[in-house]
């Protein structure tokens, strides 16, 4: 298979203003996908986007190459990306497309694809549409132009979807959740769900103002909803991120729960009610706690390549239901199409109302080893892993864990970083064995 140039792990993705995240890029693109992806069928296309400033921009570069190409928009405004999914299956269009950079900061944003089915666009067609790319742009004739709408109903039409996840003989009356959007696509969505399905919403993260996104809130900060779970009194927390298909939850004791902790709720409440199907799908990066934690209830697990697409591939190769990465996406195939912050979520509400334990009790089948990872920024061309000080500094720390513990390096696919991971049994040994990796890849430039 040909590489990819543009397409990375999460569509393309870069910083505002320069290439390829540029309004000439865009709308190319645009129209470029639109010949790949809706020359047939409806050639309807829908288009949403989270709370970015760049947002707009990007929106109408888009909007013109679709419609250049002949294919009619919806315009879904901000919503969450799991939104944008289902809301392609419901009207039937041929694609959707998700204007995001999900948990990075504002400056950054990025384009994703989802095909018919909801599911993100597999390899083929991804490069489908970079050879589209290298051609000029075209086109069509006026009277055959794109036409575009606004889909006015859209934030209400999902909220119904989420809440119909949720078991209608179970309430979350009497329940205080503080819920935190991180000024993200959720902002108008996440606090109605809860909300109407009876529980005390505390918001936080809920005023986007374009620049604020993940701003030392959602997901990927989680300093701020821990302290108003305790602050509140609340029975837990649950955090998303800028583009809502990340969950991190809080206990009532202010303990963060990641990705594991959440899918290994999920996996033992479908256990109790005997609709496990097969076993849990993590990644290279998923705590040996959870791998140990399921085999003691001989739940299988089996491990991805890190990111959602590769959760989702091994899930279909093995016909098995639910998966996760231990930074929040939880897809559970029962229920929707790709990882989903707010339905997750529900999941985990679920097994409270289920079992009628406190999330502080249900995650306590679980423990965690320690896992230290540390982000080393490069550029250039340069690559560390193959440095002969990396590679040495790697067999020196993989010996001194044989059998208990192991160490993974990879190359982030959405961020110019290499991901250092330690994990085993001690705290101080695999924090001091992990900078010292992370060290030798500083010294590799």
């Amino acid at each position: 298979m040909s590489e990819r140039r543009y397409f990375g792990t999460d569509g393309i993705r870069g910083l505002v203003g320069q290439y390829p995240i540029t309004p000439k890029f865009v709308m190319k693109l645009g129209y470029a996908a639109g010949r790949v992806l809706a020359a047939q069928g409806t050639k309807k296309v829908l288009i949403g986007k989270d709370t970015r400033i760049s947002g707009y921009m990007l929106e109408s570069a888009l909007e013109a190459g679709l419609s250049a190409a002949g294919i009619d928009v919806g315009l879904l405004g901000p919503m969450p990306t799991p939104a944008i999914a289902y809301l392609t299956k419901t009207f039937r269009a041929e694609a959707g497309i998700v204007i995001s950079a999900s948990h990075n900061p504002y400056y950054d944003n990025g384009i994703k694809f989802f095909c018919q089915n909801g599911q993100k666009l597999p390899d083929d067609v991804e490069l489908a549409i970079e050879a589209e790319l290298d051609k000029d742009m075209g086109c069509v004739e006026s009277a055959h132009l794109g036409k575009v709408t606004r889909i006015a109903d859209a934030a209400g039409r999902y909220i119904e979807f989420c809440k119909s996840n949720f078991p209608s003989h179970y309430s979350l009356k009497g329940m205080k959740i503080v819920v935190d959007c991180a000024h993200g696509a959720t902002y108008h969505i996440a606090p109605s769900v809860f909300r109407e399905l009876g529980a005390e919403v505390i918001e936080i993260g809920t005023s986007p103002n374009g620049t604020n996104i993940n701003h030392e809130c959602g997901a990927t900060s989680m300093a701020a909803i821990s302290a108003a779970v305790i602050e509140h009194q609340a029975d837990l927390g649950i955090a998303l991120d800028g583009d809502g298909d990340r969950l991190m939850m809080v206990d009532h004791t202010g303990y963060v729960m990641d990705g594991d902790e959440s899918v290994y709720v999920i996996a033992c409440n479908d256990l109790k009610n005997g609709k496990i199907d097969g076993g849990v799908v993590g990644t290279l990066m998923s705590n040996m706690g959870l791998e140990l934690a399921l085999a003691d209830l001989d739940v299988p697990f089996a491990r991805s390549k890190v990111g959602d697409r590769y959760v989702m591939e091994m899930l279909k190769q093995k016909g098995w239901k639910l998966g996760a990465e231990n930074s929040g996406h939880v897809i559970n195939l029962n229920h929707t199409s790709t990882g989903d912050g707010i339905i997750a979520a529900l999941n985990v509400l679920t097994a409270v109302c289920n079992t009628g334990k406190t999330l502080f009790e249900l995650r306590q089948g679980m423990k965690k080893l320690p896992q230290i990872l540390v982000n080393v920024r490069f550029s250039g061309n340069s690559d560390p892993l193959i440095d002969r000080d990396v590679v040495a500094a790697v067999n020196k720390v993989n010996e001194i864990l044989t059998g208990r513990g192991r160490v993974l390096l990879r190359k982030s696919g959405t961020e110019p970083l290499i991901r250092v991971m330690v994990e085993g049994p001690e705290h101080h040994e695999v924090t001091g064995l992990a900078h010292e990796i992370a060290e030798a890849v500083k010294q590799a430039f």
